[in-house]
């Protein structure tokens, strides 16, 4: 790569096949879960952003000197099991997944993407953009909820199981890619202490918003 910032390639790498899956698995979703033809293409919207995030951060990786497939390939392994251990059984729990599972894993993104050259962290910021995935999941969820309060409780729990999937699944990643977990910290305790700190109040927002606990 052109690009000498180290972990730059495992960051785009990490970034480009979750847009894909994400492609892929609100496709599926909208296909298999949605209850109306509006949520359907609501979903597909999102869907085909995500892939439209996908095609940029791919461009990226070759304009730097790196396959694409290469830089995404350490990747699958960790990102194919999350989507498999956090299958949605139901609409609900889907969203809930697009909004708070994907939330807290795009931090970590974020975060890293701090610490790279000015142009890929334009890149980054753009694809990690919201492009409506929060207000189209907690207007759902919210009216779910107040219709049936009961949905409340099974859903903070499925928030929870989101959230600490997304952690182990960073862990692992992290743990084989010690370039990309540079990006993220640096060596000193407080830095990690504060980058946990924020993750964590973003975790309390975006439950309070769906009107959920966000529990321990």
């Amino acid at each position: 790569m052109s690009d000498s910032s180290p972990g730059v390639a495992d960051l785009l790498g990490v970034l480009a096949y979750a847009e894909l899956t994400a492609f892929l698995r609100l496709a599926e979703d909208a296909a298999r879960l949605a209850p109306t033809l509006t949520d359907r293409a609501a979903l597909g919207d999102l869907a085909a952003a995500e892939y439209a995030h996908f095609r940029l951060l791919r461009d990226r990786l070759a304009s730097l000197g790196a396959d694409p497939e290469e830089a995404m390939a350490p990747f699958t392994g960790p990102l194919d099991a999350w989507h498999e251990q956090t299958a949605p059984g139901d609409w609900l729990e889907a969203l809930v997944k697009a909004y708070v599972g994907t939330g807290i894993a795009l931090d970590f993104y974020r975060e890293a993407a701090a610490h790279v050259d000015e142009e890929t962290r334009r890149l980054v910021e753009e694809v990690l953009a919201d492009e409506g995935r929060s207000q189209f999941a907690v207007e759902r969820v919210t009216v779910a909820i107040k219709e049936d309060p009961k949905l409340s409780g099974r859903l903070a729990l499925w928030a929870r199981r989101m959230v600490g999937e997304a952690l182990s699944q960073g862990q692992h990643v992290a743990a084989v890619r010690p370039e990309l977990a540079a990006l993220l910290v640096s060596a000193e305790e407080e830095d990690i202490a504060r980058m946990f700190a924020k993750l964590t109040e973003a975790h309390g927002r975006r439950m309070e918003a769906l009107g959920l606990t966000p529990g321990p």
